[in-house]
């Protein structure tokens, strides 16, 4: 039990280390095939160390909710990725852990939706409306998605999963596969607030949802909630990689084993990253009316692969 949570640990903190590294990657990308220089691809760990360093403002009409908040959305991504297997399939996973993870991603937005409202102002409202509007589709997809992947493996385990999908190289070209695989690229590009539901990069406060929800935080604060953003987008990222292309997870604890596993892993997740920020550019944002309707698109994706599943395995 104690190497299980020692395991654990260390993945999170690789994890934490790794996350704004991937987002810088994004943001750079973005920028060259906009033509324009852009951020250095760590500018992310600087843009973290300068919150740090600076006060936190916070109003007077605020209660608890809203101080607690950072803390607890860090905590709950944080414990996410004490679950979710990124190099090494053993760790800290049961049956039914997916569940938990789709719950520990809630819990974070649930509290952060709750401190958008407690500042009393109109712009953290309006993004707190809209992004419980947006989860109350995006949710329910993810779980279709994931559980189309579990019914293939025949376990919800997540370890699991991957060591069976992994066995089979066949099942990532069946329909249901892909199917899934679509639908949660969506559901992965709302959960992170990406374009075409979300611009990260906004500075018009009647367009944005997740920094709609950050505009009365400052400091230390901020810097935990951004590192939280930073991670949480890692692991949706993670999920596709190790889920949809479960090649070269380690099965043993050794040193050649590990370095093979994070090598296959860090370049799924940048070529993920890079496919990110080219759909970024390629479209514009959706308006918030038609937001519903791609994220729909994505349900009926994961639905659709269920069902497709279902009538195979009968």
């Amino acid at each position: 039990m104690g190497s299980t949570i020692a395991a654990g640990l260390l993945q999170a903190v690789f994890i934490i280390i790794l996350a704004p590294l991937v987002s810088g990657l994004i943001k750079k990308t973005k920028a060259v095939l906009q033509t324009r220089r852009g951020p250095g691809v760590f500018q992310m760990y600087f843009d973290l160390y300068k919150y740090m360093q600076k006060e936190s403002v916070v109003s007077e009409h605020t209660s608890w909710i809203f101080r607690v908040t950072p803390v607890i959305y860090l905590s709950s991504i944080v414990a996410a990725a004490m679950l979710i297997p990124v190099v090494f399939l053993s760790g800290m996973n049961f049956t039914g852990d997916i569940i938990l993870i789709i719950y520990l991603f809630g819990l974070g937005r649930f509290f952060l939706t709750l401190a958008g409202l407690d500042a009393g102002s109109a712009f953290g409202g309006m993004a707190s409306s809209r992004e419980v509007s947006v989860a109350s589709i995006a949710e329910p997809a993810m779980m279709l998605s994931l559980f189309t992947v579990a019914l293939m493996a025949g376990t919800s385990n997540l370890a699991g999963m991957l060591a069976s999908l992994g066995q089979a190289s066949s099942a990532t070209l069946i329909p249901a596969h892909l199917l899934a695989f679509v639908g949660f690229f969506i559901v992965a590009v709302a959960e992170t607030g990406r374009i075409p539901v979300d611009n990260p990069d906004t500075h018009l406060e009647l367009t944005m949802i997740h920094e709609g929800m950050l505009l009365e935080y400052s400091g230390k604060p901020l810097a935990v909630l951004s590192l939280g953003a930073s991670i949480k987008q890692l692991l949706m990222l993670s999920l596709l990689a190790n889920i949809f292309f479960p090649w070269g997870m380690a099965a043993e604890f050794s040193f050649v084993s590990l370095a093979i596993s994070t090598g296959l892993y860090l370049a799924k997740i940048f070529f993920l990253g890079m496919a990110m920020a080219v759909i970024e550019t390629s479209f514009a944002k959706m308006r918030l009316f038609k937001v519903p309707d791609l994220i729909m698109g994505s349900f009926f994706l994961g639905l659709l692969g269920l069902v497709s599943n279902l009538l195979l395995r009968g």
